[in-house]
Parts: structure tokens; C-alpha cells; sequence
């Protein structure tokens, strides 16, 4: 996998990436990949990219976007004052998996993370997603918290 090459996110990748997040049972359900895509995912991204406490990453094989995740700078209070990298939205492409390109999208980030001083790393994963579960596990993540969320209306 040494062909993989990790950079920040170009508005030309945008239809790609949501191809991605829309590629699987959870994804199919929540996201619309359609041509043009629609305009609020043109405006999410404009707004990512426009703030620097956030990234959108790709993996890329040649030309091609094969994986994809966003990363979240949060300072904090707890903690004395520390800053926490938050992942979401990791998506590898259904044919592309279990090739080692999640790992090191995701060791790219932790990188980042760490470059910028965060003292710790978190993500979210559906708990469905148990194989997700097991690939996060495998990089060091461990569930200590419960998390909840509460849906608003849009």
C-alpha cells in the first residue's frame, strides 16, 4: 500500500467523498449521493474547509479517492486545558477493504493530532458497525465512554 498518498480534501474531490459515506447499509439510508450532488453537502464543505480546527482528508491510489475521513480540533477546558482531535466519517471503498489503506489514513491523522498537541484522539462508530469496532480496537481506541446523541429535527 505504498502507493497511497493522504492529503487534505480538494471542492473537486466533494462528489467522490459522499459516494463513500453513502456506500454501505447505514450510509444508503441517511446520505444522497446523487449527480449534481446536492447543495448543502457544497455549503458543509465550503465551511470545513473554510475552518482551520478542521480537515477533510482522502486516500488516494493514483488519481483515484479511495478513502476518506474528517478530523475535528476541540479545545477544551477538562483535561488542564487540552486539545482533543475528534474522528468522523471514516469510509474506506467497499472493494478497497481490509488492504490496509483505513490504517493509514487513520495513523495519518493520529499524526496530526499529534503535531498539533492533542492529548487524545477520540472518534464515534455506530455500534452495528462491529467491524469497524475491531479495526478501531486493533489501532490502540478503546470504548470507554457511552455515547449518546439526541436528533433535532431538520
Amino acid at each position: 500500500m505504498s502507493d497511497i498518498v493522504i492529503r487534505e480534501a480538494s471542492a473537486h474531490d466533494l462528489p467522490r467523498i459522499v459516494e463513500l459515506l453513502a456506500d454501505d447499509d447505514l450510509g444508503r439510508l441517511r446520505e444522497k449521493s446523487t449527480s449534481p450532488i446536492p447543495q448543502y453537502y457544497v455549503d458543509a464543505f465550503n465551511r470545513i474547509a473554510g475552518d482551520d480546527d478542521n480537515l477533510i482528508l482522502v486516500a488516494c491510489e493514483g488519481e483515484t479517492v479511495v478513502g476518506t475521513l474528517q478530523i475535528t480540533f476541540t479545545q477544551y477546558l477538562s483535561r488542564k486545558g487540552s486539545l482533543r482531535a475528534t474522528i468522523e466519517s471514516v469510509r474506506v471503498a467497499h472493494d478497497k477493504r481490509d488492504l490496509g489503506i483505513g490504517s493509514i489514513l487513520l495513523k495519518h491523522a493520529i499524526n496530526l493530532a499529534s503535531a498539533r498537541g492533542c492529548s487524545l484522539v477520540q472518534l464515534t462508530t455506530d455500534k452495528t458497525r462491529t467491524n469497524a469496532h475491531r479495526f478501531y480496537e486493533k489501532l490502540g481506541f478503546r470504548p470507554t465512554h457511552e455515547g449518546m446523541k439526541l436528533y433535532l429535527s431538520k
